[in-house]
Formats: structure tokens, sequence, C-alpha cells
């Protein structure tokens, strides 16, 4: 099985601190994540002053203040992405983040030169913002929370628009001839894989729907994950069990902090036992063949039986259901064969619990 690309997705639990954003870098990168994921924008080229917080905001933040107010307060400069970058590299785990704004998407991939772009669930109908990643030409991860199939099409349309950079203006005809179009389907099966998500925070289980990834995976022939927003991370582990190729958790150096996403996170010691347990379930996998392990072929003579006889039984004397049974270890003659036997006459005498002779 292939290995799962486990991507700890920082967001804006650093509270706009670059020092915190370093830590959760090297959090990340003890706990054996392979990417670490932040979210790079421009307030006000996102968020409009009249939005208004989500109700999962309200709660952790309080009424206080806008949505625009609380992001302000929440973001990064480009100087700083370009540390958290370089710490990424350092510590040696993948520096990965999700552009909300196309000045954003042109700092990740001209001035950081990413090797892949992350795409929230928000964005999936927001077409400028994906046709400017598809002119990238970078492969994406793509989060499709709140969605239903015919929006996750519209999506990639756009994109395989995008990556084929069609010359035509950019419309809904063009984005759908682009999708259907065999070099289209090639582009995106090449470069994108869909996030199965659930967009509450934290999200409540029976809303998590882990089945949907078998239905996105056969409608768009994409690579499936999960970007989980559940508390805990048994359901990382379920989606992994399913055949996640990613997964995506929030984490924090600790959820009693301030702000919107720390209390849906992991901790670090969470991070790290949720990539320990990934890593043991996709050895446990192993494949679609049933065969003896190699840990179990020593212990096969110690566990099965062989025919034996239950009290002594003289030369001649004929085999029957109350001196011939099974017992342990099994070296000798199968169970299986025990009708065989029945009504033959012994070969020899054999005292108690003496093997049959085959």
């Amino acid at each position: 099985m292939p290995k799962t690309f486990i991507i700890a997705e920082a967001g804006v639990n650093h509270n706009g601190s670059l020092d915190r954003a370093l830590a959760l870098v090297d959090i990340a990168a003890e706990a054996g994540a392979d990417a670490v994921k932040f979210q790079t924008f421009k307030p006000e080229a996102v968020i409009s002053r009249f939005a208004q917080k989500a109700a999962y905001q309200v709660r952790n933040t309080g009424e206080s203040e806008s949505q625009l107010e609380m992001v302000k307060v929440l973001a990064l400069d480009l100087e700083a992405h370009k540390q958290i970058h370089q710490r990424c590299a350092m510590r040696g785990i993948q520096y990965l983040s999700t552009p909300f704004d196309l000045s954003s998407v042109d700092e990740l991939v001209s001035d950081l030169k990413l090797p892949r772009l992350k795409i929230g669930s928000g964005e999936i109908t927001n077409a400028p913002l994906l046709l400017r990643v598809a002119h990238s030409g970078l492969p994406v991860f793509l989060s499709t929370g709140m969605c239903l199939l015919g929006d996750i099409e519209d999506g990639l349309g756009v994109l395989a628009f995008g990556y084929l950079r069609c010359a035509d203006t950019p419309s809904i005809a063009g984005f759908r001839e682009a999708y259907l179009s065999r070099e289209g389907q090639q582009q995106l099966r090449e470069k994108v894989t869909l996030l199965h998500c659930t967009t509450e925070y934290p999200s409540p289980f029976e809303d998590v729907n882990l089945l949907a990834m078998d239905t996105m995976a056969s409608a768009f022939g994409l690579p499936v994950g999960l970007s989980d927003h559940t508390v805990g991370y048994s359901v990382a582990i379920a989606a992994v069990a399913r055949g996640a190729s990613v997964i995506e958790k929030h984490f924090t150096q600790d959820r009693g902090l301030p702000g919107p996403d720390h209390r849906a996170s992991l901790e670090p010691g969470e991070l790290a036992s949720m990539v320990k347990a990934i890593r043991e379930v996709e050895q446990a996998l192993g494949t679609p063949g049933k065969r003896v392990a190699s840990s179990e072929a020593k212990n096969l003579p110690i566990a099965r039986k062989s025919l034996v006889a239950l009290r002594p039984i003289a030369m001649g004397e004929s085999f029957t259901v109350e001196n011939l049974g099974a017992k342990r270890p099994g070296i000798g003659i199968s169970p299986t064969r025990y009708w065989e036997f029945l009504d033959k006459a012994a070969n020899r005498d054999y005292g108690i619990d003496e093997a049959i002779d085959p």
C-alpha cells in the first residue's frame, strides 16, 4: 500500500505569531508528519466588512469583533512565510499553504516556489482563484466540504480549463468542455487529489460520512483523502483503512489558546500518536491475498491438531469414534481425514495420545 501523505494543519493556530508558527513546524516534524500546512491571505482581499463570523468562530472567540477584525490578527506576511518555509526545509518537512486570494497564489507560486498547493473547501466555487492556481501547473489537494458531486465537478472543470491553458475566454461552457475532454481528464488525474471534508469545527461524527470517499473516487477517478475536523483521530485512522491517500488534521500547541480553530485541533502528543497509528494501520492493511504470515507460520503445528489414539488401540483393532480423536500438536494426520480412518484396522499398537500413522 502506498504511504499515506499526512498533512499537519497549522492553519492560523499561530495566532499571528511567527515564533509560534515556527514552533508548530517543529511539532509537526517531530510528530513525523509529511507536511505542515499554513494559510496565506490578505484579509481585506478575502473578507468584506459585512461578513459575519461562523457559529463556531463566535463560540471560540466571542462576538466583540467582526470576522474581518478577527482574521486581521491571524495573517502572516510574505516574509514570515519565507521564514516558515526555511524552517520546514531545515526540519525536513514539506511546507504547504492554502491561498485565499489571487496575490497569495502568486506569492506561493513565484516567491516561495511551492511544489503543490492546497485549496480550501470555501474556494471550490471561486473560479478566478482556481484558474490562477491551475495556470501555475502545480498539483493540488482540493477540499470538498459543503459540496455536492456537481459542485466538485464544476470546480474540476475550472482546474482542467486552466491546466490545459485554454486560449478561449473563461466560461461555464468552456470549463465543461475542458472537464469532458480526454486531455482535461488526464491533467486532473495527474494533478488533483480530492479531500472529503465536513466544514464544521469540530465536525459531529454523524456528519462525517466517510463512505462518500468511495463515491467520490468512483465518480471522478481521482485519488481521495480526508481533511478531518472531528475530535480526536479515530476518524482519520478509519479513513486510512478505507483507502485515504491523504490525511489532513488540525493541530495546536495548546487547545486552551484563544482563536477560532484551537478547540478542534490535536495537541502535540496526539498528533504524534495519530501519525504512529496511521503508519501501523498501513502496515496492517497488507495485500488482498489471504496467506500464512511469516510470524504465525511457526505456530501452525502448535495450534492445529492431529489424529491420535484416545485410548490404547491394539494392532488390527478398528478405529472408532470412541478410540480416535483430534489433539495437538498438528504434526500428524489432519483431522479433516477423520472419517477416512473410521472402521479401518490399526496397522500397529497405539498408546494413549499417540499420533496415528498415515
